[in-house]
């Protein structure tokens, strides 16, 4: 049997082997890692660093709770986060992932267990994958398949940047599988499985997927240089223009594999691509190279970093891939093109052209060096291809350890070299030596004593290392970077309260500020709070111009508890709640929670034709003004010398401050100082209230900013607004009396009755992001209009109720797109079929030929 189709028709019980056992070789060192590390849910400490708290926790508890029907909103819409959101984007950009279907499995107080379950799941799937992809590229022992599968879920990319984005992990698994899909298209088979793999990986995560893809595009330019069975058949290699003919058909067929499966994504993948063009800009990143004495310190155990690439796959492993080059065993093409390639994808995570084309042309805000897990999962096919006939010959196992032992001497002043780094990498290199010398010593006599301790010492090497590895780089992230308290009694006692209160949408419920972030995603109602990537930038400014705060650069609007705000966006109770001690990384206390009720406009409104002109037209305090339709502040001009404000307004009125870039405290004479944090680009600070103006109507204001906030004082031209209660409360009881007189929504709709013979314009506290379409009575939906960053409809005085629907942009051409590749997907499958089926006819047909033969000699 020729090598080719003996590959082709191998058994794929060791395939499997393999994958299960990388799967639970995985999963269990990945929680022994948690478990050493003390974290959650193994220990009392907290996982939830940066955004992993405050936005991937809250998404997967929101999504448990509209899969099970608990939501306003449905698939399109969110009702609860950032006063009515585009979900469909989010859903693509967090919980698109079929992995993220087991949140229904476990009880609403458990998201965090939920979220951990998920991310395992996904690192143990990504085992799997690779363990299968590397005893698809060439056979070998599938216990070394096992080990060297767990080395590429278990990097130090997973630990440093997947296991805390748990939605990157999404290409983690693509990785492998994608290769797969290559590996089919060489050879001429699985043309529609293909394709299916290609749309659920885009699907699951079509950031890493990008990636994943470009990854597997140069495993598959090596394979087709360097293998001898392209195409289907499985022929010996050709020479000359007859080897271009495969190569090319091999590169058309993956071609049309991936083109089909991005078109079935499509109608996600549009729907978050046109969401990103809108969403609030961050600001633009130079890529910046990490030194290459901490590129090679990434290579080792027990180091993190954001700014340099996570390459740790493991001593032994590591040891293993630098053999390559020097195995004599391995063709002289293979290794060569195998080395090459892992050499030039190392050079182009550190050059800026090829940094943009492995982030599709955006350098990103954070970590620099996304894609890592490619050059990691690269090195490991490195390591099997040097291995799977054999363990390599001394030369070669010398050669490869001098480039480690001089990459480790390299590193040794890089900043990211931790103190467990050295001593777990010679603890780790000395059961490698050993488990060489078993190996090499193996022979029939020793039987399969020696073998077996080999991969035994191997698999104690990798494992030891990891779970240090896993150890100390949560650790360091606690100690380093910011985190959010694990789910606790402030939730549930706050979900308890906004439950009981919610009225939606007769009014908003807006549960204040919660630990974490995205609140009402966690403990339910309506408010302002919302922390995404494709965060609007329509809704961020507009918030941010009427004194909101925000984090993230624009991406995380955060509540205002401010009465003006409360009545423009019809929040009617709001809850405020002040912890009974301090939050810890091991607890979260309980906290006493007040409830506040307040006669508000109903969400839709009618407003006449043209907003009144406040005082300082550019404040925040006059911009709610023109959205409310009624003048509630009164503005001073402020006098300011150094660092006191002093003013005149009316007396009983509440002084309010506004100085979004004001790091420091902010005191009214007589009344404790008032924090403010204000950092830009990154942070934002909200307008707060700073107490009663006395009966003189002497308004003085003491700031003390903090020394590191500079010593330039930047305050917008007023900075002081005196709220006068009385005209707030004639301004709601007239708004109330000629808005609408019922609300009722729907998954993503919005329907309002109003008074006969309204005229001017019906505005809805929506914002107007893209995707709202609106009408007056009977006529059709067409495009939202907005006034002052909410939808707005005319009115003409004859229609007696509005409707607003909300379509993401983008959902239209996609599901063209993707109903173009379903017709492709289909044509392929007929036409495999047919080319199946005609040479079996052809078959039958000589074989009945030759049987008739002899009868009809026998006959004469």
């Amino acid at each position: 049997m020729p090598p080719a189709a003996e590959t082709e028709s191998s058994p794929s019980r060791p395939r499997l082997r393999a994958a299960a056992g990388a799967g639970l070789l995985t999963g269990l060192l990945f929680c022994l890692a948690g478990a050493l590390a003390g974290s959650y849910p193994f220990g009392s400490r907290t996982r939830n660093i940066v955004d992993l708290g405050q936005q991937y926790l809250p998404f997967h508890a929101y999504w448990r709770k509209l899969l099970l029907g608990q939501t306003e909103g449905d698939l399109f819409l969110n009702w609860s986060s950032g006063f009515g959101s585009n979900f469909l984007g989010d859903f693509g950009t967090y919980l698109s992932s079929p992995f993220d279907l087991l949140v229904l499995l476990f009880p609403a107080d458990r998201p965090e267990l939920a979220l951990y379950v998920v991310t395992a799941a996904k690192i143990a799937a990504a085992a799997a994958g690779m363990a299968a992809l590397l005893l698809t590229l060439r056979r070998g022992p599938w216990p070394v398949a096992t080990v060297l599968g767990t080395a590429y879920a278990l990097s130090g990319w997973t630990f440093n940047y997947g296991a805390t984005v748990p939605m990157w992990l999404d290409g983690l698994v693509a990785f492998p599988l994608l290769c797969l899909v290559g590996e089919w298209a060489r050879r001429g088979r699985r043309p529609v499985l293909g394709p299916l793999v290609v749309a659920v990986a885009w699907f699951a995560n079509f950031y890493t997927a990008y990636m994943a893809t470009v990854g597997a595009a140069v495993v598959l330019a090596v394979r087709l240089l360097t293998a001898d069975d392209t195409g289907p058949g499985s022929r010996p290699r050709p020479s000359g223009a007859l080897a271009r003919r495969p190569r090319l058909a091999a590169l058309l067929r993956a071609a049309r594999s991936v083109l089909i499966g991005i078109g079935l994504a499509a109608p996600l993948v549009v729907v978050i691509f046109l969401a990103t063009r809108v969403a609030d800009p961050t600001p633009p990143t130079a890529f910046a190279p990490a030194a290459w004495t901490d590129v090679l310190a990434r290579l080792l155990p027990a180091t993190a970093s954001v700014a340099s690439p996570a390459l740790f796959i493991g001593t032994p492993a590591l040891a293993l891939a630098l053999t390559l080059p020097f195995n004599g065993a391995v063709a002289v093409r293979v290794r060569t093109g195998w080395t090459a390639a892992i050499v030039l994808v190392t050079l182009s995570l550190q050059w800026e052209p090829t940094h943009l084309l492995w982030h599709a042309g955006a350098s990103p805000n954070g970590i620099p060096y996304r894609q890592t897990f490619v050059l990691c999962g690269l090195l490991l096919i490195g390591a099997w291809l040097s291995t799977a006939q054999g363990l390599p010959r001394p030369g070669a196992l010398l050669g490869g350890g001098a480039l480690l032992a001089g990459a480790a001497w390299a590193a040794r002043g890089s900043l990211d070299i931790d103190r467990w780094t050295y001593p777990a990498a010679a603890g780790a290199a000395v059961l490698a030596v050993l488990a060489a010398t078993a190996a090499l010593f193996a022979g029939r006599r020793t039987g399969r004593a020696l073998p077996v301790l080999a991969v035994l010492l191997l698999l104690a090497g990798q494992a030891g290392e990891t779970l240090v590895t896993g150890k100390r780089i949560e650790e360091q992230q606690l100690a380093k970077v910011s985190w959010a308290p694990r789910v606790g009694p402030w939730h549930t006692d706050m979900s308890r309260a906004v439950a009981e209160k919610d009225a939606w949408p007769r009014h908003r419920t807006d549960p204040g500020e919660v630990p974490g972030g995205n609140d009402v995603l966690l403990v339910g109602g309506e408010g302002a709070d919302y922390y995404s990537s494709l965060t609007a930038d329509t809704y961020s400014r507009t918030l941010a111009g009427l004194g909101f705060g925000y984090y993230a650069k624009g991406r995380h609007p955060v509540s205002l508890d401010n009465p003006v705000t409360d009545a423009i966006f019809s929040i009617g109770t709001r809850m405020r709640s002040t912890p009974e001690a301090p939050l810890a990384v091991d607890r979260l206390p309980r906290a006493a929670i007040s409830v506040t009720d307040t006669p508000v406009p109903p969400l839709v409104t009618v407003h006449p034709e043209a907003p009144p002109k406040g005082k300082g037209a550019d404040s925040a305090f006059a911009r709610q003004e023109r959205l409310l339709g009624h003048t509630v502040y009164d503005v001073p001009d402020t006098r300011r010398d150094g660092t006191t404000l002093t003013a005149r307004c009316p007396a009983g009125s509440q002084v309010w401050f506004w100085g979004p870039e004001f790091q420091g405290a902010a005191a009214l004479d007589g009344h404790p100082p008032v924090d403010f944090a204000g950092k830009l680009p990154s942070v934002l600070a909200p307008m707060r209230p700073l107490g009663t103006v006395p009966g003189t109507g002497e308004v003085r204001v003491d700031l003390t900013p903090k020394a590191k906030a500079g010593p330039r004082l930047e305050l917008p031209a007023h900075p002081v607004g005196c709220l006068v209660q009385e005209r707030l409360t004639t301004a709601v009881r007239g708004l109330t009396a000629t808005g609408a007189t019922d609300v009722r929504t729907t998954g993503h709709t919005l329907t309002a009755d109003l008074p006969a013979g309204s005229t001017g314009t019906a505005v809805l506290a929506v914002p107007r992001v893209s995707g709202w379409r609106c009408a007056a009575g009977d006529a059709p939906l067409t495009p939202a209009r907005s006034r002052l960053g909410l939808v707005a409809v005319p009115l003409d005085g004859r229609a007696t109720s509005v409707t607003c629907s909300f379509r993401p942009p983008g959902l239209k051409l996609g599901g063209a797109v993707g109903a173009a590749a379903l017709a492709a997907l289909l044509a392929t499958a007929w036409l495999h079929r047919r080319r199946v089926r005609e040479p079996a006819g052809r078959q039958e047909f000589t074989t009945r030929a030759h049987e008739a033969r002899p009868a009809e000699k026998s006959a004469v």
